[in-house]
């Protein structure tokens, strides 16, 4: 192959490459739009222990669904407070649905790490095709939403999430006390 014919080819692949992507980012036409206020998209993916998990099967819980990736450092950051929070707000019913986008990662092993490194005792589903992603329309990672007993939003947070940012989203989806 010629000089020519290879900077072709590479520019070929730096095409395909960035479609592709921009492909995996646009989301679909049936999606909703998950805001404040609308009902959750449901999520029906496999989990990291080999089960299975349906947001629409924890109505009657509130629920913080985190979206996050092993190689995000906010997502490092902010785990141990979702293990916290899963320990403190257990009896009030409260589920924490870890979901991985599993798509993004080089392997289940470094799921499996990351898993055992911060102690989860909650569900981690893998989105290994990106579908929740879109869904949700999520923009970047981590993302945090608030999903009340009723399956109702109350809140989305793009990007890194303060504590207090946190305390807010778990007390408008927490029973009050």
């Amino acid at each position: 192959m010629t000089a020519v014919q290879r900077s072709r080819v590479s520019r070929l692949a730096r095409y395909l490459a960035v479609l592709s992507v921009l492909l995996l980012w646009v989301p679909n036409g049936t999606a909703q739009n998950p805001t404040r206020g609308a009902a959750a998209p449901d999520i029906d993916l496999p989990t990291l222990s080999g089960g299975h998990v349906k947001l629409s099967a924890l109505k009657g819980h509130p629920v913080v669904v985190t979206f996050w990736g092993t190689w995000c450092p906010p997502c490092r950051d902010e785990f141990p407070e979702l293990v916290a929070a899963q320990k403190k707000h257990r009896d009030s019913g409260l589920v924490i649905l870890a979901v991985n986008q599993r798509d993004q990662e080089l392997s289940t092993k470094a799921v499996e790490d990351f898993v055992k490194e911060f102690g989860v005792d909650f569900a981690v589903a893998l989105d290994t095709r990106g579908r929740t992603r879109r869904s949700f329309r999520l923009v970047g990672l981590p993302t945090m939403v608030f999903v009340d007993a009723a399956g109702i939003i109350q809140g989305v947070h793009p990007g890194p999430i303060t504590a207090t940012e946190f305390d807010n989203g778990l007390a408008a989806i927490l029973p009050a006390k």
